[in-house]
């Protein structure tokens, strides 16, 4: 068996007090050799953490005592190395960042929709399906039939959400994200925009990867993850991208062939975008990072997971 547990988790609660629980946290997961990254918010929680199976456990019990949060889910997948090179707990406004206030996705819980009934509503022709990730995302796997908004923060998701709703007519909405989190929160916009009849697949997209057989998954592709796993397929299996330490976008064994390609510097999907004076100093980056590997030692500036948000 691996040596490493992965949890993803995340709850939308009312937690007033949360710049309290951050210190006792903290401590709690780098006693157990923990890693990885947990939101603290007014609205909840949100992370994703990896370690010995008795450090994950204790940093689990300790989160599942916190106000109203005793019924945490969470997400398992095993791995050989610690995706996570060190442990944050950070403070935020929002535990996923849309920009609408006065919204309560600790209600989106009424609207869950079972992996195993998820075929189901999707293949009604009556529903419209919404895959709420971003554009970088949706490009290497989807649902079958799922409209992509094309955003590339989720930020943009209401905007894109409000003419979409000037454009089209619909009956019924079905959305899915990662893990559940950006999915239960825009239920909440919706319905606070008057849209009644939506629902959202419970754990998100790796939870019906785990449970639905692959003879009977309407998923195509593979599911970008916020670790250095990159992708993931059916079963939770490590998937066949890489990802490019310049832009974090994920990248094929092809891509790795082209002109554009530089190791840690460059992509087909970035080689553009970045200054000279920028791309120098991914070269000094990526250089460090192979000196240390040579030493046996891991650089601190590689394969860093999450920079383009969470894995939820």
């Amino acid at each position: 068996m691996a040596e490493f547990v992965v949890a993803a988790f995340y709850r939308f609660t009312s937690l007033p007090d949360f710049a309290d629980y951050q210190a006792p946290l903290r401590e709690t997961a780098e006693a157990g050799d923990v890693r990885g990254t947990i939101l603290l918010a007014p609205e909840g929680l949100n992370g994703t953490i990896a370690g010995p199976r008795t450090g994950v456990d204790a940093v689990l019990k300790h989160l599942k005592s916190l106000p109203e949060c005793a019924e945490l889910d969470w997400k398992e997948s095993y791995t050989d190395e610690n995706p996570f090179l060190r442990m944050k707990v950070r403070l935020k406004k929002e535990i996923v960042t849309m920009g609408v206030t006065g919204i309560e996705p600790e209600k989106s819980h009424e609207r869950y929709v079972e992996p195993d009934d998820w075929n189901k509503v999707i293949s009604d022709p009556d529903t419209i399906v919404i895959d709420t990730r971003n554009d970088y995302e949706v490009s290497i796997g989807t649902f079958e039939g799922a409209i992509n908004p094309n955003t590339t923060s989720f930020r943009e998701f209401p905007e894109w959400f409000r003419k979409f709703r000037e454009e089209n007519q619909f009956k019924k909405i079905a959305m899915f994200c990662t893990g559940g989190i950006r999915c239960e929160k825009s239920t909440a916009f919706l319905r606070s925009e008057g849209v009644d009849d939506v629902v959202h697949l419970k754990g998100g997209i790796l939870k019906y990867l785990e449970n639905v057989p692959q003879d009977e998954s309407l998923w195509r592709g593979e599911c970008f993850v916020f670790d250095n796993r990159v992708s993931v397929g059916h079963d939770l299996a490590p998937g066949t991208y890489d990802m490019c330490h310049a832009c974090r976008q994920p990248i094929t064994e092809e891509d790795k062939t082209s002109e554009h390609y530089a190791p840690g510097v460059s992509c087909p999907h970035c080689h553009d975008k970045y200054s000279e004076e920028k791309r120098r100093a991914f070269a000094e980056r990526q250089k460090q990072i192979e000196l240390a590997k040579a030493r046996g030692e891991m650089h601190l500036g590689a394969h860093q997971p999450g920079s383009k948000g969470s894995n939820n």
